[in-house]
């Protein structure tokens, strides 16, 4: 069984901001999902193919992944690649760096029995690189003053420092399905104050079970986030806004609620979750009941399916040209350019409304460009 810790790198970012919910979280159950075990499983192959590549003794786990395709390979060969990328630069300043993969680091000196695993540490002198990789294409993880990544580095601080010469610490988060590469420095100096003036002190109120609860984007991974109070009373505030038809509201009002609706929406669906789950355990909530689903037909063995309809003399089959990713792993990336490069576009993507702090570069539609080139003439 692998042993968790109570205040763990990975839920930081929670028990920092909401102290109470380290214990409480440590006395709820835990529920098997199928994306931690996905996100298990890719962690496997990153590690596999990065200690393939620096000559570390390992074993190809793909045979024994439950949620391994053709994605999840692609998605490791960017953490590679990127992996790469960030040795040579380090290379051009310290020519011997040590790669360690999924390094324990212990940062207990400030928050107690504090541990976690850290997907890969570059040291060197001058700067030291920490990288992690998130398979999950659902939440965007940001590396900035990412405070994960900050328990990792002070790990790494407290392991190493007495040992290489590094006065700044680079963390990079590698998240390939949101296509996002983020990367932030901090000074050793910086970090270390930090981490004894604000880390400390909350990791001792959180080890007690001692603080306000406060909810959150922090709420998305705790365990008790569907029956929270807090959180229910904080998502309920949007509730009091008086509402009337949307073409009344002031563009002020709208702002409010835009900030709002995305905790708002993922707290309703919790609770509804939630329900279904204890509903089907045989709890009953007043004026609800479960049902059965709709669902589609399907075939009960495709095999014989498909030789009674070709005995019969038509084609089961259909036949269709590889997607773009398929192409290239059969291609090869070289001659997949060579071949196809000029018949591949990426078409712009659909607008989406996010908060002002996204990194992406502000949408301009195809009208806005066509303006700015009238005004350039």
């Amino acid at each position: 069984m692998v042993k968790h810790a109570i205040l763990s790198a990975s839920s930081a970012e929670r028990w920092s901001k909401c102290t109470p919910s380290a214990l409480l979280n440590q006395q709820a159950a835990d529920i098997p999902s199928p994306y931690a075990q996905e996100g298990t499983d890719a962690h496997l192959l990153c590690s596999y193919l990065l200690e393939r590549e620096y000559g570390i003794e390992t074993r190809d786990p793909t045979e024994n992944l439950t949620y391994y395709n053709q994605e999840m390979q692609e998605c490791a060969e960017i953490y590679l690649q990127t992996v790469n990328e960030i040795m040579a630069d380090v290379k051009k300043v310290c020519p011997d760096p040590v790669i360690f993969v999924e390094q324990k680091v212990d940062f207990s000196k400030w928050v107690p029995g504090g541990f976690g695993t850290a997907d890969c540490i570059l040291l060197a002198d001058g700067i030291t690189h920490v990288c992690d990789y998130k398979h999950g294409a659902g939440v965007f993880v940001d590396a900035t003053a990412n405070i994960q990544m900050k328990c990792y580095a002070l790990g790494v601080i407290s392991m190493f420092g007495d040992i290489y010469d590094f006065d700044e610490i680079c963390m990079h988060i590698i998240q390939p399905r949101k296509e996002n590469i983020s990367s932030w420095s901090i000074k050793v100096s910086e970090l270390l104050t930090w981490a004894d003036d604000y880390l400390s002190p909350r990791a001792q109120l959180a080890i007690k079970g001692e603080g306000e609860f406060v909810a959150g984007s922090h709420c998305h991974f705790c365990k008790v986030k569907a029956t929270c109070r807090k959180r229910a009373e904080a998502n309920l505030e949007l509730a009091k806004l008086d509402f009337k038809l949307p073409a009344i509201l002031s563009d002020s009002e709208i702002s409010v609620v835009l900030e709002k609706v995305d905790n708002l929406v993922s707290w309703a669906n919790d609770v509804k979750d939630y329900a279904l789950t204890e509903a089907l355990k045989g709890k009953k909530f007043e004026g609800f009941k479960v049902v059965e689903g709709r669902s589609n037909r399907k075939f009960t063995d495709v095999t014989a399916v498909a030789d009674i309809v070709t005995s019969a003399g038509y084609d089961p089959y259909k036949k269709e040209v590889y997607g773009i990713s398929a192409m290239e792993t059969m291609l090869g990336k070289k001659k997949f350019v060579e071949l196809l490069g000029n018949y591949v576009v990426k078409p712009q993507g659909k607008p989406v409304l996010v908060s002002i702090t996204d990194k992406r570069p502000e949408f301009n539609s195809a009208a806005e460009e066509f303006k700015e080139k009238l005004e350039e003439k």
